[in-house]
C-alpha cells in the first residue's frame, strides 16, 4: 500500500468513526440538566420566553432546562459565561438584538458573537413603547420634542443598560428627531421602570405589555410605539412613525445560542425543538396577547440575519454617536 493509499484509508476510516458517534451523541443529548443562561434582569422579555422554552424542552427532551439570570454588563457578563462553556449543548444563552449591537457598541468585550457562539435559532420579536413620567408636561409625542428641544441636556432617558433595545431605541429616537436627551444606564429593567416611575428619569422604552398597567392608570404617558403598525395590545396608542417622526422603527428580538464548536447534530436538535415550540398554537395564542411575534429559523438562516443586524446597529451606532454609557 502506497503513503497516499494509507493516508486515504485512515482519512475514511476517521470519518467513518466519527459520523456514528455525532449521531449518537445527538440522540443521548441530552444526558442530564442544561443551563439557560438569560443576561438580562428577572421579569423582563428574555426572562419571561426563556421559561417558556424550557419548560416544553424539559417535557419533550426529558431532561431539566434549567433558566440562570446573570444581569450586568450589558449582557456581556452572562454571554461571556457561555461563550467560554464547554461546546457540549449543555449552556444555552438566550440572547437578544442587545448582543448585535454590542458587536459596535463594546468592541472590546470578552467575546466576539460570531466567533465564539453559534446561532440556533430566532425566538420572537416585538416592539416597544415610548412613554414619559407625567411630571414632563407632554400629552403627545409632539409635545414632547418641543419640550425637550427647548431643554437640550437637561432629560433624561432610562434603559436597562448599554446596547439593550431600549438604549438604541432611545439613540434612535434622539438622532432621528434631533433632540438632545441624555441616557441613564441601569443594571435591569425593573430598575429603569422604578427610576421613570418615580420620577427619577423622565423617559424610557420599554415592553408594551410591561407597560400597559401603568399607562392605563396613568402612571405613565404613551407617546408612541415602536413598529410600523399599531399594537394589538395598546391600539389607541399612535406609532412613534404616525406621531411625529416618520420612519422611525425599532424592535426587540430574542433568539438562542451555544458556544461555537458545539456539535452540529445538537445544533440541528435543538433547532428543530425550539422551532416546535414556538409553533405550538397555545405559545402562539399567549405570545401574540403580549404582542410578540413568533421567528422560526434555521441555525443557517439565523447566522445571516444576526450577521446583517450587527451591519444594521453598527450604522446606528456611528449616525447616533452612541456610546457603553
Amino acid at each position: 500500500m502506497t503513503h497516499l493509499m494509507r493516508v486515504s484509508a485512515l482519512v475514511l476510516l476517521t470519518a467513518a468513526l466519527i459520523a456514528p458517534a455525532s449521531k449518537a451523541s445527538a440522540q443521548a443529548y441530552p444526558s442530564k440538566p442544561v443551563r439557560v443562561i438569560v443576561p438580562f434582569g428577572a421579569g423582563g422579555p428574555a426572562d419571561v420566553y426563556a421559561r417558556v422554552l424550557a419548560h416544553h424542552l424539559s417535557e419533550t427532551l426529558k431532561q431539566n432546562f434549567v433558566v440562570e439570570d446573570r444581569p450586568g454588563g450589558g449582557a456581556t457578563i452572562g454571554t461571556e459565561a457561555v461563550a467560554k462553556s464547554p461546546a457540549d449543548g449543555y449552556t444555552l444563552l438566550v440572547m437578544s438584538n442587545t448582543h448585535t449591537t454590542n458587536e459596535s457598541l463594546m468592541p472590546t468585550k470578552g467575546y466576539q458573537l460570531m466567533r465564539d457562539l453559534a446561532p440556533i435559532t430566532a425566538i420572537n420579536y416585538s416592539d416597544v413603547m415610548m412613554v414619559v413620567h407625567p411630571s414632563v408636561g407632554a400629552k403627545n409625542l409632539k409635545e414632547f420634542i418641543t419640550i425637550a428641544k427647548s431643554k437640550p441636556g437637561q432629560l433624561n432617558y432610562a434603559s436597562s443598560g448599554p446596547g439593550t433595545p431600549y438604549h438604541m431605541a432611545g439613540e434612535l429616537f434622539k438622532a432621528m428627531s434631533g433632540t438632545d436627551i441624555v441616557h441613564v444606564p441601569h443594571k435591569t429593567s425593573g430598575d429603569m421602570r422604578s427610576s421613570v416611575l418615580g420620577g427619577h428619569v423622565q423617559m424610557m422604552f420599554d415592553a408594551i405589555t410591561v407597560l400597559a398597567p401603568s399607562v392605563r392608570s396613568g402612571q405613565l404617558i404613551a407617546l408612541g410605539t415602536s413598529g410600523k403598525k399599531r399594537s394589538s395590545v395598546m391600539p389607541d396608542v399612535p406609532t412613534i412613525d404616525e406621531a411625529g417622526v416618520p420612519g422611525y422603527e425599532s424592535t426587540i428580538w430574542l433568539g438562542v445560542m451555544a458556544p461555537a464548536g458545539t456539535p452540529k447534530p445538537i445544533i440541528d436538535k435543538l433547532n428543530a425543538e425550539i422551532v416546535k415550540i414556538i409553533n405550538l398554537p397555545d405559545v402562539k395564542e399567549a405570545w401574540a396577547k403580549q404582542g410578540a411575534v413568533p421567528m422560526p429559523m434555521t441555525p443557517e438562516e439565523f447566522d445571516k440575519y444576526l450577521r446583517q443586524d450587527i451591519e444594521k446597529w453598527a450604522h446606528v451606532v456611528k449616525v447616533s454617536g452612541a456610546t457603553a454609557q
